[in-house]
């Protein structure tokens, strides 16, 4: 905002030098009209009207040939001259403000035998009237060389006027302000650069007599100090209680460069003003006041100074707002001082009760933002600082920690802190969250921050240049301080701590690198059987490692699914001649957009971590009753499909229906399909899985048992099970022919299938040997990298298109 300058807004009562606007340009007036004329204008000028009177507006006629300038009663009135009828143009001018005289004189100047003129504002300033703001307004030519105009009285418009821009300032500066001594700073300055006045001062309740320093707002102005109670305070508060009773004490002071004020301003930051008498005592009690300092001793001597610095008129009002109580409270005492007299026409009094409520709002509204401010930094169970505001400090702490120092990380976890909320309910463990907190309150030592980051998770930051030993010291306190007891509607609950440390800056250089290793050592402590402090190792942080990476390859997974990147290979699965291809299994494989091709044992167990592992699964499906119609197409109309099934995909109810729906979408027949479960799966949840595998054998699906030998399946349960075939997973035949026990293995596992009438595949033959070991003891399924590695479908229909033909197995199998 362009200030305007200071002293053209003020409303003084000074006496403006006699000046001759036109003495160059005026010489004795020549009569150019009849003598009736003049008369008869002198008369109109004179006659008074009740009409103009009542609405207070002046007229005049301008004779611009020789400045002859006639006034009406009203217009010499307003003016502040002796109504004479005709006037000279000097004596007409005689109250007019100087700054403003150039603005008549343009309207007169201007003023010809065909031209009127422009209306022109101006004041002027009457001994004990004060100052006014005069308009005056060319109207209409009245015979030869004589101009018509109005005079009017716009003081009450400027004053509007000049209140809205006021109010507007002064809320812009409120809103824009941080802080309740900040916007007071910044309304004392308004107040003298906008109004006039040229000293400013605020006072308030010293503290310990019913309010504490920052009631009013907190204090953020510059010369900011640390009280002996820790709480900040503006430059000039004073802390000593007065003998006599409650004080008041000046807590920001402002004022013009006009004049010295060191003296008035020294006494200003020392005296103490009583709230129950004096000028001070009166407006604290809500009246306003208006002083004198040219005769007024009050205060001890005070105005007396403001005299002796050249200050005359003063003006006091109290600052008050309604409260939630729905009582009046008074945030303090605003107060100003002009070095010219002033009082009735002063705008400061009309603008004082809008100046006292924004300052109210202001007040409240900074009183909110502290307690959104605490809210937003504080846990609300505990009071101690939330994981926000404690990465934040963190932050800061690794930005300012000084060179050659440090500080520690503590990450805390109670242990055995779940049953007690099982058992007793949450209030019981809001019981020991609260306790614990405050044991870590009273444990941190000095410059620590302690935080609660969420549930029964802690955390606290040392101050700069604790030793690790000393930090060590720091946790095997607080372990041994979450061993203590703690009481609960008579019973006594008991948990533990894991800790783990990270020190700054050998553990990391920021808020996500300490508490990432912070929080790794005490996972550690967790492992190694809890209640237990564990500083952070490279060990840990290889672990760390391969979580974090195994969080980013699902986060790709999961961008890599919704753009396409999967395909399926296929592999065959051939009779133990090698001839006839029986089978192939559908294997998926993503390509990532950059072209890499990720093996599939680094993807599907992040996968099967998540959801992931099932729209996967249904995609798979979906694709090979795709494929299928181009393989029988082929030639290839008795080949069954394998697919592979996680547990979270196939351990769904509604798995039949969907598979369903699926293959008769695509008009394939459900025999083509066979699901492969892992043993473990099967066996390690039998009572779900089992109605699941029943219901698809209904519906025409057949299921193979992969990686058989591999778990813990019982005889007495694999002989209920609904299965088509069994895979002798690829670890056994790794040792035949060489190995004995292996190959004991293999042929039990070939007579199991053989004596159950279940048909058995060898996964993962890869040498002649294996092959030819297979064909003695009666293996008729094979499936390997001898006979065939996974390959893409257009390949597979190439290699075995329009030839091949279902194996048949013997009639005694």
């Amino acid at each position: 905002m362009v200030r305007r300058n200071r002293k053209t807004m003020k409303n003084d009562c000074l006496q403006f030098p006699r000046e001759d606007l036109f003495a160059a340009a005026l010489t004795p007036p020549q009569p150019v009209m009849s003598g009736d004329a003049w008369r008869i204008v002198r008369e109109r000028a004179l006659r008074a009207s009740a009409v103009d009177e009542a609405a207070g507006l002046g007229r005049w006629w301008y004779e611009h040939r020789h400045g002859r300038l006639y006034l009406s009663a009203v217009a010499s009135s307003l003016l502040g001259i002796p109504a004479s009828g005709c006037h000279e143009v000097a004596d007409a001018l005689l109250h007019v403000a100087p700054q403003d005289a150039w603005r008549l004189r343009s309207t007169l100047g201007a003023i010809t035998d065909t031209h009127l003129g422009a209306a022109c504002e101006f004041r002027v300033s009457v001994p004990d009237q004060g100052t006014r703001w005069l308009k005056v307004q060319p109207v209409a030519r009245e015979g030869e060389a004589i101009v018509a105009g109005m005079l009017v009285d716009i003081t009450s418009t400027k004053h509007a006027a000049m209140r809205e821009r006021f109010s507007f300032a002064l809320t812009q500066y409120l809103i824009g302000t941080d802080t309740f001594d900040a916007a007071i700073h910044k309304i004392i300055q308004l107040v003298c650069d906008e109004l006039g006045w040229d000293w400013g001062a605020f006072w308030v309740q010293e503290p310990g007599h019913g309010q504490t320093a920052g009631t009013a707002g907190t204090a953020g102005t510059a010369g900011a100090r640390n009280d002996a109670r820790g709480g900040k305070v503006g430059d000039v508060w004073v802390q000593e209680r007065h003998e006599h009773g409650s004080v008041l004490r000046c807590r920001h002071v402002w004022h013009a460069d006009t004049g010295d004020y060191a003296e008035l301003r020294a006494v200003t930051t020392t005296a103490a003003g009583d709230m129950r008498q004096g000028v001070l005592g009166e407006v604290w009690n809500g009246k306003a006041q208006w002083v004198d300092a040219s005769t007024d001793t009050e205060q001890g001597g005070r105005l007396a100074s403001a005299r002796r610095c050249g200050l005359q008129s003063g003006y006091f009002f109290p600052v008050t707002y309604t409260g939630g109580d729905g009582g009046l409270h008074s945030a303090g005492i605003l107060e100003f001082f002009s070095r010219e007299p002033r009082q009735r026409e002063a705008q400061l009094p009309g603008l004082a009760e809008s100046i006292s409520a924004l300052i109210a709002q202001t007040a409240q509204r900074m009183a909110q933002q502290e307690r959104m401010r605490v809210l937003a930094q504080t846990d609300e169970m505990t009071g101690l600082v939330n994981r926000a505001h404690f990465h934040y400090l963190l932050d800061r702490a690794c930005e300012q920690c000084p060179p050659c120092a440090g500080f520690g990380v503590l990450y805390i976890d109670l242990d055995q802190f779940k049953p007690i909320n099982d058992a007793f309910g949450h209030a019981a463990g809001n019981v020991v969250l609260k306790a614990f907190a405050e044991r870590l309150r009273i444990l941190a030592p000095q410059g620590a921050v302690v935080a609660r980051l969420g549930g029964d998770e802690f955390a606290m930051m040392t101050d700069y240049g604790l030793e690790p030993q000393e930090v060590e010291a720091l946790a095997q306190r607080v372990a041994a301080s979450a061993r203590e007891q703690f009481q609960y509607l008579g019973h006594e609950l008991s948990v533990s701590a894991s800790i783990g440390i990270s020190m700054f800056p050998a553990h990391g250089a920021n808020t996500a690198q300490l508490l990432h290793a912070a929080d790794a050592a005490m996972y550690a402590s967790k492992r190694n059987g809890r209640n237990r402090v564990s500083h952070y190792s490279d060990a840990q942080g290889a672990e760390q490692d391969v979580l974090a990476k195994q969080l980013i390859m699902l986060s790709e997974l999961q961008h890599g699914f919704e753009r396409g990147e999967f395909f399926l290979m296929y592999q065959p699965i051939m009779d133990a001649h090698g001839d006839v291809l029986d089978a192939v299994e559908a294997l998926v494989r993503w390509r990532k957009s950059d072209g890499a091709v990720v093996p599939p044992d680094q993807f599907i167990p992040v996968a099967e971590q998540s959801r992931l592992i099932v729209h996967l699964g249904r995609w798979v499906v979906q694709q090979v009753c795709r494929d299928l119609p181009r393989m029988h197409a082929a030639g290839l109309s008795h080949v069954k499909v394998h697919i592979n099934m996680a547990a979270p995909e196939f351990l769904d109810s509604s798995l039949p229906a969907e598979l369903m729906a699926t293959v008769r979408a695509a008009g394939v027949d459900p025999s083509s399909l066979q699901i492969e479960l892992t043993e473990n799966m099967v066996m390690s949840h039998i009572d779900t899985s089992l109605p699941i595998m029943r219901k698809l054998t209904q519906l025409g699906f057949e299921i193979s048992l992969d990686d058989f030998g591999m778990g813990y399946s019982s005889l007495s349960l694999l002989k209920t099970l609904p299965i088509a075939s069994l895979k002798i997973d690829r670890l056994f035949l790794a040792g035949i022919p060489r190995e004995r026990d292996d190959c004991a293995i293999v042929r039990t596992m070939l007579d199991l299938g053989r004596n159950m009438g279940i048909g058995v595949i060898a996964e993962g033959v890869e040498t002649d040997g294996q092959l030819g070991y297979l064909r003695q003891f009666g293996c008729t399924l094979v499936q390997g990298y001898l006979l065939g590695r996974p390959m893409p479908l257009p390949q597979l229909l190439e290699r075995f298109g329009r030839t091949a033909h279902p194996a048949v197995l013997p009639d005694d199998l």
